[in-house]
């Protein structure tokens, strides 16, 4: 199905004033058909071929609500957790440490005490010399573990939100033990495969994720050139700690095109209001209500909600959930309207000193409300 005009529009003066070099923007109001618009090119630097609605790009922070948030709901409602259950408890290796104490909503709601960002990255692979096998990758993940289990808590528990990558990436291990099995194959077992979605995947830097990277990388947006790794990254993940981890982790590391982004946002939205899906509607409706228990916080379960100033602009409702990505990829979906807006773009190529995406996420869901919902 066509998008209007004016959305075709708004992406290609976008492109022209160097916000993005190219986007793709997918659209589905009321369990329509997808509308899909593409525009730009894969980079400017080498220049690219054009953007299509095959286009695929690093999810970025996505990966927290399509991948963990997803998997962990699944997991909950399996009885295999629950959401209070201590991290320690789940991950005894973190018995003693400060976060240990902190729950599963805690690090969803990012109310744990962990900071926000470290660059583990530097004591995980100081040469940048990544995880080449399965093996690898795990013995990272437990060297990861020793890296936050050494970080001092900064304010105390459940006392505001601090948005962060560690406590995602905890939630990343925590899935894995609960699971017995690693958090790309489950990903792919439990989600991916029941809902159909391709391409929808991890990247791992062992020989079995670069053997898919191979077949797709014409269809990848780079995004930018790393100075710690020496190269110009396409297919591999953006986020240096993920990286260090082997490309997989909670907190970043999925690869995907808009349209099977929608699919899972779908299974998110027909959970919402009790039509089949993956996902039970109680389990649904908890994750994406905004939890009253941390003081001033806009955060629902893993999935943030709209506060003034939003990216998901001023039309969404109260009930609307979505989350955004460093590499300036965003989500919102407004279960009241049925309407599910995705926005994947490479804007840290070539920089990602490039932050104009900041005014132009707002915009364009405005632009999108304005024109399938309240003009008919």
């Amino acid at each position: 199905m066509q998008a209007p005009p004016s959305l075709h529009a708004a992406l290609q003066q976008a492109v022209a004033s160097g916000i993005f070099p190219g986007a793709v923007l997918a659209i589905r109001y009321k369990g329509d058909r997808v509308r899909l618009v593409s525009v730009g090119c894969l980079s400017t630097d080498p220049p690219g071929n054009f953007v299509t609605t095959s286009t695929v790009y690093d999810l970025a922070s996505l990966t927290k609500p399509l991948a963990t948030v997803t998997s962990l709901a699944l997991l909950i409602q399996r009885g295999q957790c629950q959401l209070d259950d201590r991290v320690d408890a789940l991950l005894p290796e973190l018995g003693d440490a400060p976060v240990g104490q902190a729950t599963l909503r805690q690090l969803l709601t990012h109310s744990s005490g962990l900071p926000g960002w470290r660059g583990f990255h530097e004591h995980l692979s100081p040469n940048a010399v990544l995880p080449s096998s399965q093996q690898a990758r795990a013995h990272a993940g437990r060297q990861l573990l020793q890296l936050i289990k050494g970080e001092a808590v900064i304010y105390g528990r459940g006392e505001k939100s601090l948005y962060s990558d560690l406590g995602f990436m905890l939630l990343g291990l925590v899935i894995e033990r609960l699971s017995g099995t690693t958090l790309d194959q489950f990903v792919c077992e439990h989600i991916v495969q029941p809902l159909k979605v391709h391409p929808l995947c991890y990247l791992p830097t062992d020989d079995e994720g670069q053997t898919r990277k191979t077949s797709m990388i014409n269809l990848i947006a780079p995004t930018e050139w790393d100075s710690w790794r020496g190269r110009l990254l396409r297919g591999e993940v953006h986020d240096e700690n993920a990286a260090a981890l082997g490309g997989v982790a909670g907190h970043a590391g999925l690869f995907g095109t808009a349209e099977a982004v929608l699919a899972v946002t779908g299974a998110w939205l027909m959970g919402y209001h009790h039509k089949p899906s993956i996902l039970n509607p109680e389990v649904v409706r908890n994750f994406t209500s905004r939890q009253t228990t941390v003081p001033g916080s806009s955060w629902a379960l893993g999935w943030d909600t709209p506060s003034l100033p939003s990216s998901s602009g001023q039309y969404f409702s109260s009930q609307s959930f979505g989350h955004l990505g460093y590499t300036g990829t965003s989500i919102w979906i407004d279960p009241v309207c049925e309407l599910e807006v995705v926005l994947l773009s490479n804007r840290v190529h070539p920089r990602r000193t490039n932050e104009e995406i900041r005014i132009f996420r707002p915009a364009i869901h405005d632009l999108v409300y304005q024109e399938l919902v309240t003009v008919r």
